[in-house]
């Protein structure tokens, strides 16, 4: 695997004409190490910063999480920019201004994360800078590097891989993309360092051992590693006095609440540092556009009784004159945008250990699988399912995955992991299960090659 340095920063992307103007722009991101990080604060700002650009709007504050939402059939786009349709539709191109958004921030995110990674280690112990804090911050950022990774691989596939600071334009060379199973390798890479050197605590903003481990179970779902994924969504099913499914379902959002045993990894937001997600969600009554709305299949599911059960509470209806019956969703709904970002429930542990207990299919495994699954429907005060074989087991949590996610980042990916992402969404074309490399990222490097079939 070659490892490069490698980084593009928010904004050039629509900024740069020629590869000599790109060369002769300074990073606004970039970091110079001599400054920022030079004891155990400047250490722990650092990483306070690399959080900030998790949830940056540009990142999981919006836009990232757009390219999931709008590529499923969970969420729609009815607003006045068309384009993002062509999401839906299938058809994006790699011009799309939200692609080289999310690229260019999640690339951001993992600069920041090199910095502390790199620097921090050599840093020297004072009797407030212990070993243990000092190691708790690098893992804060193998973590963070290796969600990063992970969103690109499943999202553009295999990518550069930079290890190392970037800080300045110019040393930016210029070469191949890493395979995916490449880009994978260093996810698990990072994840294990991260589960090796965190605290085994629990924090449902901050990573811990916990929420590595939470990660590797996703990880290792998505590579059919089924016995791993067991495992590792076991180490928090089994943790309840700290994890668990909160009753009713809307309990781990509604009311402004935050931060409850469903949540194991969240990001939040506060009226300094808003969310951009809830204005788009919220009805013009609440100060928002109702661009992004619930698609009318999901609304269905979710108000059925029989499957949404309590997760009917996610959706509603506007009832007002001027505005009559438009869907809305309702995870994002306060009106002062500091609603949180769920990267990780309890929920999803239940449901990794039941599809790969399914998948496994040995001895007890589908009766283990069932319980996991229904521990789901309870919550939701919808029927348990009995006496399934595999193959139904499978399409039960497909479908419970739907629903119980039905307004977060998920079902598009799900889709995708399973290879049900044709079928189900009509894609004619195996080569859109990828997204277009931005290009303003391929008209700069001609070493870096677009995903086949795509423009």
């Amino acid at each position: 695997m070659k490892k490069i340095i490698y980084f593009l920063f928010p904004l050039l992307a629509f900024q740069l004409s020629s590869c000599s103007s790109f060369l002769e722009v300074e990073p606004k991101n970039s970091v110079s190490d001599e400054v920022t990080i030079v004891d155990g604060s400047s250490a722990a700002t650092a990483v306070r910063g690399i959080y900030s650009a998790l949830r940056s709007n540009d990142y999981y504050g919006y836009s990232f999480q757009l390219l999931g939402f709008f590529s499923a059939d969970n969420i729609v786009y009815r607003g006045s920019q068309t384009v993002h349709q062509t999401l839906t539709n299938h058809t994006v191109k790699s011009d799309l201004a939200v692609l080289a958004t999310a690229w260019n921030q999640v690339y951001a995110t993992i600069n920041r994360t090199n910095h502390v990674i790199t620097k921090v280690p050599n840093l020297a112990l004072t009797t407030t800078f212990t070993e243990a804090y000092r190691n708790q911050l690098v893992g804060e950022a193998y973590f963070v590097r290796a969600l990063a990774y992970f969103d690109l691989a499943r999202t553009w596939g295999g990518v550069q891989i930079v290890l190392q600071p970037t800080t300045s334009a110019s040393s930016l060379p210029q070469v191949q993309r890493s395979s995916l199973t490449d880009t994978y390798a260093q996810v698990l890479q990072d994840l294990q360092k991260a589960e090796q050197l965190l605290p085994n605590e629990t924090n449902r903003i901050r990573a811990t051992k916990k929420t590595a481990r939470a990660l590797l179970a996703r990880f290792y779902l998505y590579q059919k590693n089924w016995s791993e994924a067991i495992k590792y969504a076991s180490y928090i099913i089994d943790d309840n006095t700290n994890y668990s499914l909160v009753s009713p379902y809307r309990s781990f959002y509604a009311n402004n609440t935050s931060n409850t045993k469903e949540s194991v990894f969240e990001l939040v937001f506060d009226i300094n540092n808003t969310s951009g997600q809830a204005s788009q969600w919220l009805s013009g009554n609440n100060g928002g556009t109702a661009w992004i709305r619930p698609s009318q299949a999901i609304y269905d599911l979710l108000v059925d009784p029989a499957v949404g059960g309590d997760r009917t509470a996610l959706v509603s209806k506007t009832s007002s004159s001027t505005d009559p019956n438009i869907l809305i969703g309702n995870l994002y709904y306060r009106t002062d945008r500091t609603d949180p970002v769920f990267l990780i429930r309890t929920a999803e542990l239940y449901l990794i250990r039941a599809e790969a207990l399914a998948q496994r299919n040995g001895s007890g495994d589908l009766t283990a699988a069932l319980a996991d699954l229904n521990a789901i429907r309870s919550r939701a005060n919808i029927k348990p399912l009995q006496s399934l074989g595999a193959a139904a087991l499978l399409q039960a949590v497909e479908d419970e995955n739907r629903v119980e996610f039905a307004l977060e980042n998920h079902r598009w990916y799900d889709l995708l992991r399973t290879g049900r992402a044709q079928q189900v969404l009509n894609i004619s074309s195996v080569n859109r299960l990828l997204l277009p490399i931005p290009y303003a990222q391929v008209s700069i490097d001609p070493n870096l090659q677009q995903n086949p079939g795509l423009d």
